[in-house]
């Protein structure tokens, strides 16, 4: 059995802009950096193997909270949103015509304009998943997390969400070969001493 530790990268401009980001590499804002700095890994997570998307938010929230540069995998990209990346949210669900839906609206074909649905997302992660040798701490992105999250707790991306990504916390999941299990209750990161 293999834990696998899920952390959300730190706020970006556009995160607080309310812009998808997708693919677009935008770096972490001051603000984020700084309350980043703050915080580490909780025991036994500061000893895991540690991995992050390429994206630079997510190779920096790692590097600021183990204190060591993370191994990198493409797997980790966030969902590619196409069309819509840098656009906001907001706007896109005002438009009738535009397509958005709301997460609980999904299901796994659910697909951005040019974009990648959360069933496509899944075939790369799964994969990657399985082949992990060791407990593991992945620093990605919420679509990545939702996805994975789904995955374990049998979510088909229709009703209310059984879970609430937040940041600086870890989500943990139990990947064993009888199947996932997602623990209730995600680890808070600690406060650097």
């Amino acid at each position: 059995m293999i834990q696998l530790a899920l952390l959300r990268h730190g706020h970006t401009e556009w995160n607080r802009a309310g812009r998808i980001q997708g693919r677009t590499d935008i770096p972490l804002d001051a603000e984020a950096r700084a309350a980043l700095a703050a915080l580490c890994l909780p025991a036994p997570w500061d000893r895991a193997d540690l991995t992050s998307s390429p994206l630079s938010r997510a190779v920096e929230t790692a590097e600021l909270v183990a204190g060591t540069p993370p191994q990198t995998d493409p797997a980790l990209i966030e969902m590619d949103w196409g069309d819509w990346e840098g656009q906001r949210g907001i706007d896109l669900k005002a438009n009738p015509d535009s397509g958005f839906r709301d997460i609980e609206h999904w299901g796994w074909g659910y697909t951005p304009p040019g974009g990648e649905s959360p069933a496509a997302l899944r075939d790369r992660l799964v994969p990657w998943a399985h082949g992990l040798t060791h407990n593991t701490v992945a620093v990605c992105h919420i679509g990545v997390m939702r996805v994975l999250m789904a995955h374990a707790m049998g979510w088909n991306f229709e009703g209310e969400p059984p879970f609430q990504i937040k940041r600086n916390r870890l989500y943990l999941i139990k990947i064993d070969p009888k199947g996932w299990h997602a623990a209730a209750t995600p680890v808070r990161l600690e406060t650097r001493v």
